[in-house]
């Protein structure tokens, strides 16, 4: 059975990417599901100072070896001032150190979510254009915005994102 990971961009413990990123890969049929937490992954702050004086931290590891070993992905990204929140940037940046090309051709279904009507459009761009370069294989991305107004105890509210989101999901099992 294939395995697919889902990862929300935030440390948030009430994290709406993450929230998002769970109840899709939960449309997924007949795959083995892992919604991962960045709060599991401690990492310092990333410096090249660190790392040669302490090396590359174990979670950097573990983080990326839950990337290795699924058969896809569902990542959405929390967007902070216009760009990747910092701890996503931060472990990116960790996990690029180790291999660059860290996202492995893995089929991913990116997406980003905010409270705001532009749905963190703004970090989805910056993804779409640098992910391919460290192995990002996009096969369907979803910006999905004003969270709180479109999903609603469990259960997306507006049927146009729904079908959008729907649309998404079966292009990623298409590839699984």
């Amino acid at each position: 059975m294939k395995k697919v990971i889902a990862l929300g961009g935030s440390n948030s413990k009430n994290s709406i990417n993450k929230t998002l990123a769970a109840h899709a890969v939960n449309m997924l049929k007949d795959r083995e599901v892992k919604v991962l937490d960045l709060n599991d992954y401690e990492l310092p702050l990333y410096g090249i100072d660190f790392e040669t004086n302490n090396g590359i931290p174990q979670d950097a590891h573990n983080l990326l070896n839950e990337i290795k070993e699924a058969d896809g992905i569902v990542l959405s990204l929390a967007e902070h001032n216009g760009a990747y929140s910092t701890v996503f940037k931060n472990a990116f940046d960790w996990m690029s150190r180790i291999d660059g090309k860290l996202w492995s051709e893995k089929p991913m279904l990116l997406m980003a979510t905010s409270p705001g009507a532009r749905g963190g459009a703004t970090v989805l761009d910056i993804a779409k254009g640098r992910f391919p370069y460290m192995g990002g294989n996009i096969v369907a991305d979803l910006s999905f915005p004003s969270f709180f107004d479109n999903f609603k105890e469990g259960v997306i509210v507006d049927e146009n994102l729904n079908k959008q989101l729907q649309t998404a999901v079966e292009k990623l099992q298409e590839v699984l």
